[in-house]
């Protein structure tokens, strides 16, 4: 994949994280959530892409995150502390309770999500 195609992925997730702020503002939490997951899936691919040349071809967060953490250790935190992976586990779960469950979040849910992605999860990518 070249470059251009790998802006491409960076760019998309950029605008699943803006979509995610705005449909917090709306009240659309369920809507939010998936997008944040979407933005943590597809800048993990970008990431990987970028330093590999290749991503996994999985939904998984946990498994991009080991993925990334081989070039760069310290995400693996990410998934090793405790109260991170819980976050990530919830977002990797919007993944599939969005298209397959009718699981409802909850403004507290999708707010909390949100903040471990923007403080959190974001702070990581952007350092890698």
């Amino acid at each position: 994949m070249s470059l251009e195609e790998a802006e491409v992925i960076r760019r998309r997730a950029e605008a699943f994280l803006r979509n995610a702020e705005q449909l917090l503002k709306s009240g659309e939490w369920d809507l939010a959530v998936f997008n944040l997951e979407q933005y943590c899936q597809l800048i993990l691919k970008y990431k990987l892409l970028v330093e590999t040349g290749s991503y996994p071809r999985t939904h998984s967060l946990r498994r991009l995150i080991r993925e990334l953490a081989r070039i760069h250790p310290d995400l693996s935190s990410l998934v090793e502390d405790e109260s991170r992976l819980h976050y990530v586990a919830r977002l990797e779960e919007a993944y599939i309770t969005s298209r397959y469950t009718p699981y409802v979040y909850e403004e507290r849910e999708a707010l909390s999500l949100y903040r471990f992605v923007v403080e959190e999860f974001k702070k990581f990518m952007d350092g890698v």
